[in-house]
This record gives structure tokens, C-alpha cells and sequence, in this order.
């Protein structure tokens, strides 16, 4: 069964009554070294500059959302990394875990005063949903019965409030055989439960270190860059882009629409190594 503790709800109140604003970053890869690289990128250095980027207008952010394969390694100290530079964003912010990451270690150190394992967040006329889609020990993921029974009690607890439902594995194909062969198993079952409840309004995804932004059945289903390095689209084996990091930011308006855009760093260099 899902943990109790994580599933509750956090409420929230928006600065603004009339839309929820919210930043989305995710992929960030974190390793216990502060000068350790990933594919030659230093990615607390490409981290740090997107949060700085992130929150150069955070007054009119409500909430950050962090989806997954936030460490690399799922090591303490990229956790304790990770908590302290959060803090310092001084906005509640919401993790699920990604393949890469150790969800016990998440939660013994990913953890402050705004920093949430709650899964449901109540906020303006929004409910937000984080799932667990992770498989230990798998790169590729799954909704299990239990967080579809969990998504489900959330949608019919809260069928006034749209929703937004985030996970870390893509629940469209991207396209990009490698990274699909690596998706979410069963993903019909998701997307079937999605389909069976009218207040979904939007499906929110990283893993794919890409972006994309479909609107199907009335939802509007996206992914979004990595914090880091970027996956090169359409590729049918693993090789890299030479875009830069970035994030999405997201409006939910209180009509149930949602505007967003992502946004990526601007004369941000390195010599990535495609292999």
C-alpha cells in the first residue's frame, strides 16, 4: 500500500487567486562531489544557473515542482545538496523520485520547512497529484495498482479542483526508441484512468531530457528539459543534444486553462561527451 504520510495533502494559498504559478525542474542528476560531471557537465554548476534563471521573478511564483532523477548517484550528500539549495529558494517545493534516485534517502534528507514529500498539494482550484513511477533497481518505470488506486481517491476526493498529475516517466512516447524502450510500462493503464475522470486537465513528466507538448482528450500532456544535459530527440539510440538546460514554467488558471512555456539557460557552453 502507498505510505499514508507521503500521500496526504498540503494546502496552499496562491498570491494570486485567479492562477496558480509554478516552475518545474527536473533531471538534475546530482552527484556527491561538487566537482563531479556527468557526461562532462558539472551539474550542480548547470543546477545552480537554472535555478537563478528559475527564480529571477519568484515573487510571482506560488510553488516549485521537482520531478525526479533529482541525484544521480542517490547519494547522501547530493540529497543534502539538493535540501540546502532548495531552502534557499524560500518557495514550498514538491519532490517525486525518479530511477536514479533512492526514495528512503529522499526522504530522510530531502526534507525542510518548504520542502514536501506530501504527494497531493491543494492550492487555488488546483489539485496536484505526484506519483511514485519508479521500479527499484529498473531504469524504465510503472504506475503500480496502488498509485493508481491512490490517483484515483485523489481525483474523486477533489472533483471540483482541476488537476495536475506529475510523475517522472513519460506516459506519451517521445519518439526517441532508446529513451521509450526506458518509459512507463502499461502506460494505457495511466492514461486510461486519467481519461475516466473530467477534472484532469494536465500530465506533467522529465526523464526524456527533452521537451514536448501534446494536447490530446482535452489534457494537456508534457515534458520537460533536464536541469543538465539533454536527450537528442528522435534519436534511436542514446547520443546528446547540444541544447542547454532548462526548466517549464506552468500557469494553472482558476478557468482550469493552462499557459506555459519552457525556458533554457542563454550562453551556456560545455563539451559534453556523446558516448
Amino acid at each position: 500500500m502507498y505510505d499514508s504520510n507521503e500521500t496526504s495533502s498540503q494546502a496552499l494559498a496562491s498570491a494570486d487567486p485567479a492562477v496558480v504559478r509554478l516552475v518545474q525542474i527536473t533531471d538534475c542528476h546530482i552527484l556527491a562531489g561538487a566537482q563531479d560531471c556527468l557526461k562532462g557537465m558539472n551539474t550542480r554548476a548547470s543546477f545552480e544557473a537554472v535555478c537563478q534563471a528559475a527564480m529571477a521573478d519568484n515573487a510571482r511564483l506560488d510553488l516549485i515542482l521537482a520531478t525526479g532523477d533529482l541525484s544521480q548517484d542517490a547519494s547522501t550528500a547530493s540529497y543534502q545538496y539538493l535540501a540546502q539549495r532548495f531552502a534557499e529558494l524560500h518557495l514550498p517545493l514538491f519532490w517525486l523520485p525518479g530511477n536514479h534516485d533512492d526514495g528512503c534517502t529522499m526522504r530522510e534528507h530531502l526534507c525542510g520547512e518548504l520542502i514536501f514529500a506530501a504527494k497531493q498539494v491543494l492550492i487555488g482550484n488546483w489539485l496536484i497529484v505526484l506519483l511514485d513511477s519508479t521500479i527499484k533497481g529498473e531504469a524504465g518505470g510503472l504506475v503500480s495498482a496502488d498509485q493508481i488506486d491512490f490517483l484515483e481517491a485523489s481525483l474523486r476526493s477533489h472533483p471540483r479542483r482541476h488537476a495536475l498529475v506529475c510523475l517522472h516517466h513519460q506516459a506519451l512516447a517521445t519518439d526517441s526508441e532508446w529513451i521509450d524502450r526506458l518509459g512507463l510500462q502499461q502506460s494505457q493503464t495511466l492514461i486510461d484512468a486519467l481519461k475516466s475522470h473530467d477534472n484532469v486537465r494536465a500530465v506533467l513528466w522529465g526523464h526524456v531530457h527533452q521537451q514536448a507538448h501534446h494536447r490530446r482528450d482535452g489534457i494537456e500532456w508534457m515534458s520537460t528539459p533536464s536541469t543538465c544535459i539533454q536527450f537528442k530527440p528522435g534519436s534511436k539510440t542514446f547520443a546528446l543534444d547540444d541544447l542547454p538546460p532548462g526548466y517549464r514554467r506552468i500557469d494553472l488558471h482558476a478557468n482550469g486553462s493552462v499557459d506555459t512555456v519552457v525556458e533554457r539557460l542563454v550562453d551556456f557552453a560545455f563539451d559534453f561527451e556523446d558516448s
